[in-house]
């Protein structure tokens, strides 16, 4: 199936993945100027980031509950929502106020995040086709040109707030748009099974272990280029925007090569080439250096959580699809949850460099769990 047939028939969770692209992107280029504005230390600030994280868990045990109530509103409502919350951290001006508003950007973000790849699924096992590797570069690519705006922004001094206004305003005109039927009810003659706690335990922590690292290249890459390696707010912008091209190109490829490859290879091999790309980041001695290793990790970490949520969403019941997706976003956003104040810590004591090489690490555990993940089961689309 051609990219183009693929975005038409999953268009309305793109639009949700854009929208939610467009708000981190910015975000992320807008780190420098938020910490310093809160007087914030590496640690503290990364302590600070946890507001969004525990919102993020939060919504992770509601979603379907909410996904339940409002069915096929419930994308382009959650959608708004975030768009509006993405506007108060920017107001914040003390760090407490900045917590909270992150915990409400937490909220609408995991409960988003749920429905968009539990939509996205129910179109994978409606249509049997991949979707999920495109759906996900629709967010990077927003990340990567909001990333990029935002650093012309800073260059211009305009203030976080006027930005996400904009964006907000560009996330209300697509909400309409995102509406969708959904499929939470169990199909005519569908065989009960148990709910698949193996699978979400271990495709929830293959999930943990890519959000951690693409968390530590989104809000720690441009103070990296920044500070570490002395470039100015439009260079220290491009890291976060080089990590959602390659990121978005990554899952382009990634939806061609998952039509055609069994999931386990392409997983080992992001990892692997991911774990490369933080390690050149850590040891980089100049901006260029740094964009090719967050580039590379990038192009790696692209395609595992995706793969991961489509194995979990594709053996899941259509009645618990979207709770099954939940659960194992819960453990996924952990890291989330772990990442900030782990990296905050780390370059408290030592430096960012250190820390990058600490979560390049982490990926050796991928190939752990992702055998355990396919013990027993055949991973080819049924």
């Amino acid at each position: 199936m051609s990219l183009l047939s693929a975005l038409r028939l999953s268009r309305q969770p793109a639009l949700a993945f854009a929208a939610m692209g467009l708000g981190w992107g910015a975000f992320a280029a807008f780190v420098p100027d938020i910490k310093a504005g809160l007087g914030a230390s590496d640690a503290l600030f990364g302590t600070l980031l946890l507001g969004s994280s525990i919102g993020l868990l939060s919504a992770m045990w509601l979603a379907p509950l909410v996904d339940a109530r409002l069915g096929r509103y419930a994308l382009p409502a959650a959608s708004a929502a975030l768009a509006t919350a993405f506007l108060l951290p920017g107001l914040a001006p003390l760090p407490l106020a900045f917590a909270l508003a992150m915990g409400m950007v937490g909220v609408t973000s995991g409960l988003t995040d749920v429905v968009m790849n539990s939509r996205v699924s129910e179109l994978e096992t409606a249509h049997r086709r991949t979707l999920m590797n495109l759906n996900h570069a629709m967010f990077s690519f927003a990340y990567a040109a909001s990333a990029l705006a935002t650093g012309f922004a800073r260059e211009a001094a305009l203030p976080p707030v006027a930005v996400f206004a904009a964006i907000a305003l560009v996330i209300y005109a697509a909400a309409p748009f995102m509406v969708i039927a959904t499929r939470t009810s169990g199909a005519a003659g569908e065989v009960p099974r148990a709910f698949p706690v193996s699978l979400v335990i271990w495709g929830g922590g293959i999930v943990l272990v890519a959000f951690l690292v693409e968390n530590a290249m989104e809000g720690w890459s441009a103070l990296h280029i920044e500070r570490t390696l002395g470039g100015g707010a439009a260079q220290g912008a491009f890291g976060p925007a080089i990590l959602g091209i390659t990121m978005g190109i990554g899952r382009l490829t990634g939806q061609i090569v998952a039509e055609r490859v069994r999931e386990a290879p392409v997983i080992l091999a992001a990892s692997a080439l991911a774990a490369v790309g933080m390690v050149l980041a850590a040891v980089a001695p100049s901006p260029p250096v740094a964009y090719l290793g967050f580039g590379l990790a990038g192009l790696g970490v692209s395609v595992i959580a995706p793969m991961a949520l489509a194995i979990v969403g594709r053996h899941a019941r259509d009645s618990e699809r979207t709770k099954a997706i939940s659960r194992a976003a819960v453990i996924g956003f952990l890291g989330f949850f772990i990442g900030p104040p782990m990296i905050g810590l780390v370059s408290e004591v030592t430096s960012l460099r250190v820390a990058f090489a600490l979560v390049a690490l982490l990926l050796v555990l991928v190939p752990a769990m992702l055998a355990l993940l396919l013990r027993g089961r055949d991973m080819r689309p049924t």
